[in-house]
C-alpha cells in the first residue's frame, strides 16, 4: 500500500505499517542516545571531583616536601612547631582522599542505578540492547588516584617510602 507523505505525494516504498515504526524506531533511539549522554555526564562530574582532589592531593604533598626540604637544608622552622607543616599537608592530602573516596563511591552507586534502568528499558523493548556502556577510564583513573594518594598519606605519616 502506497502512503501519502505530508505534502500529500504518494511514497510508494513506505508502507503503513512502517510508518507506525519510524517514529518508535527514532524515539527508542533518542532515548537511548539519552542514556549515553546521562553517562557521559556522569563521567564529567567525577572528572570534576578527580581534579579538585588532585589540586588537594597535590598541594597537601607539596607543602608537606617543601617545609621538609627547608627543615632539613637550613633550619628555618625552628619557630613554628615540627609537625606543622607535616600535619598540614596530610590534613589537604586526606581531604583530597575523602573527597575522591565519596566520589567514586557516588559515581559508582548511580551507574549501578542507571544501567538497572537502562537493562528495565531494554527489556522492555523501548530502547535497543546492542548499545553497551563501556568501562569508564574515568573511573579507573580516580581509582588509581586514590591509591596515589593512599600511598602518599602513609608516606608522610611513616616518613617512608616512594615519595619521601
Amino acid at each position: 500500500m502506497n502512503v501519502r507523505t505530508r505534502k500529500g505525494e504518494i511514497n510508494p516504498g513506505v508502507n503503513d505499517r512502517q510508518v507506525d515504526s519510524i517514529p518508535a524506531k527514532l524515539s527508542s533511539r533518542r532515548t537511548a542516545l539519552a542514556f549515553q549522554r546521562t553517562r557521559m555526564s556522569a563521567d564529567r562530574t567525577l572528572m570534576a571531583v578527580i581534579r579538585t582532589s588532585l589540586s588537594l592531593i597535590g598541594f597537601g604533598f607539596t607543602i608537606y616536601q617543601f617545609f621538609r626540604y627547608l627543615r632539613e637544608t637550613a633550619g628555618a622552622l625552628q619557630l613554628l612547631r615540627i609537625e606543622a607543616p607535616r600535619n598540614f599537608g596530610m590534613a589537604l592530602v586526606m581531604l583530597g582522599v575523602i573527597m575522591l573516596t565519596l566520589g567514586i563511591w557516588r559515581h559508582v552507586a548511580f551507574m549501578l542505578e542507571l544501567r538497572a534502568d537502562r537493562k528495565t528499558f531494554v527489556g522492555q523493548g523501548l530502547i535497543p540492547g546492542e548499545d553497551k556502556f563501556p568501562v569508564s577510564i574515568t573511573l579507573i583513573t580516580a581509582t588509581l588516584l586514590l591509591a596515589l594518594g593512599l600511598i602518599a598519606i602513609v608516606g608522610m605519616a611513616m616518613r617512608t617510602g616512594p615519595f619521601h
